[in-house]
């Protein structure tokens, strides 16, 4: 593990930046972006188009590791160049950001009020190349609904894919998100701080993970995480509310810091010239570095 790159996921000041659309996604970071579906013909141009987009994001001054911890890529982008670099060496080398990889493949159908992970094949070689390539960390997202038997679920097969990322070498970020719209979202919270606690007992000593939050409904819910031994980081995600009320909820969430992938991008614009774009992407930035200094 880089030290240097462990120590400023421990103790820096600023957020991680979630670039991570991946398939089902894409097309509407795209269509927010100002680019409609009929604008590309194949997946291969939409991966392209969507390259473009986060190569604008990465470059533009504004993006840079003083106020920006770590960038959560796609599979399809770290294995892509920006300026003749391969992305994560561009990340960290250049702009001295961290690299972290998405890795999960997506959601199972719902059961029990919640979302599992579909397999993972392949999950080994991803992370020893990933870890060739330079990458920190990992992330990977299930989706909780309802309070019961599915928040366990989710949470089992969390930190169970988390030691086979922790044996790889790399820290992995658990994601377990809950639904901002569920009718009993701070419910759900108490049992997912519950059984996120019982599993962070068998994590062995010396290891570390990240968790990735929805923000809660109960202020510092997740302040026992924050200080936790075998926290690195505790991040928290946007899960569409607007950027104004992530950056509000957020602060009231002490140690906390934000890993926001829509919010950061909300108001950029393919048609924006360059000085808009970094005006746009520059404010964004400022407004969530602040709500994660709380």
């Amino acid at each position: 593990m880089n030290p240097e790159q462990l120590e400023k996921m421990r103790n820096g000041a600023g957020f991680v930046a979630a670039l991570d659309q991946s398939g089902g996604s894409t097309p509407k970071a795209l269509r927010l972006y100002g680019i409609p579906e009929d604008a590309y013909s194949s997946e291969e141009e939409m991966f392209d188009l969507v390259h473009q987009m986060r190569t604008r994001i990465m470059t533009s001054p504004s993006f840079n590791g003083e106020r920006i911890l770590a960038a959560i890529l796609f599979e399809n982008t770290m294995d892509r160049d920006i300026e003749g670099r391969p992305t994560p060496d561009y990340l960290w080398n250049v702009k001295r950001v961290v690299p972290i990889l998405k890795v999960d493949k997506g959601l199972a159908k719902e059961a029990d009020g919640a979302q599992v992970m579909k397999p993972m094949p392949g999950l080994d070689e991803l992370l020893a190349r990933a870890k060739d390539k330079g990458i920190f960390g990992t992330k990977m997202r299930s989706v909780i609904k309802l309070p019961g038997a599915g928040v366990d679920a989710v949470v089992d097969q969390q930190f169970e894919v988390a030691q086979r990322i922790l044996g790889a070498g790399l820290v992995p970020i658990i994601e377990p998100e809950v639904d901002i719209h569920s009718p009993q979202k701070a419910e759900a919270e108490q049992q997912l701080k519950t059984a996120l606690a019982g599993h962070l007992e068998q994590v062995p000593d010396g290891q570390l993970v990240m968790f990735k939050l929805t923000l809660p409904e109960e202020e510092d819910l997740y302040r026992d995480f924050v200080e936790h031994p075998k926290v690195l980081r505790v991040l928290a995600l946007s899960g569409g509310y607007t950027r104004a009320e992530a950056d509000e909820r957020l602060a009231r969430n002490h140690g906390v810091v934000a890993s926001f992938s829509r919010a950061l991008t909300e108001g950029l614009h393919a048609d924006q010239s360059d000085e808009e774009f970094d005006a746009a992407l520059d404010g964004a930035i400022a407004g969530i570095a602040a709500a994660s200094l709380t």
